[in-house]
């Protein structure tokens, strides 16, 4: 392997923890408490992205499931052929885009808005239509990409990411929810043995 390939490789790792740690100074108390309540209080949430961002917005939604937070990524492709039909009213739809300009989302913001359900927005554009059109923004604060042309989605999921995995930290504390509860729906692998595992005796 050449040098520059592992001074890149190394680089990445900088980068990474130097968003993770400048995102802090652009956590809002407010908006972040009024999604955590949003979330808690909907008996279903949808989650929407393109690209990298739709498949953070997958990890989100299996997040949610883990707490017991019924939830679906719905595909912005199928969003407008019937899948926004999972959304009802009280509901919450979590969009994410970076730019928060994404064309394919746009539709499904109007949906929302006539069906009643409440929209949280993650995105570093607040002035940004997806940004307009919320309830609630969440900021997403991205230094740079990994990669040499910043152009790859590497930083920006990992900044979203952070954001999600905040959320699902917070609704653990808000809702109560216990491992006990986690247990019965984690039967599977390492997880589920150690959080089953009855002592002998």
């Amino acid at each position: 392997m050449k040098q520059a390939s592992l001074d890149a490789a190394r680089a990445a790792y900088d980068i990474e923890a130097q968003c993770i740690t400048e995102m802090k100074d652009y956590f809002d108390d407010a908006s972040f408490s009024r999604a955590v309540e949003l979330l808690a209080a909907a008996p279903r949430i949808g989650a929407a992205g393109c690209g990298h961002s739709g498949i953070i917005c997958q990890h989100f939604a299996h997040l949610m499931c883990c707490i017991e937070r019924p939830a679906r990524f719905i595909s912005p492709a199928e969003a407008v052929h019937g899948a926004t039909g999972f959304l009802q009213k009280g509901d919450v739809m979590v969009f994410a885009s970076r730019g928060g300009k994404t064309k394919e989302l746009l539709p499904i913001v109007e949906i929302c808005k006539a069906k009643g359900v409440s929209i949280i927005t993650v995105t570093e554009n607040l002035e940004s239509p997806l940004a307009q059109a919320a309830d609630v923004v969440l900021k997403q604060h991205v230094n740079r990409e990994t990669d040499k042309w910043n152009a790859q989605g590497t930083t920006s999921t990992t900044a979203l990411c952070m954001i999600f995995h905040a959320l699902q930290a917070a609704l653990i504390e808000e809702t109560g929810y216990q491992a006990e509860q986690f247990a019965l729906i984690h039967p599977g692998g390492a997880v589920g043995e150690r959080l089953n595992h009855k002592p002998l005796g």
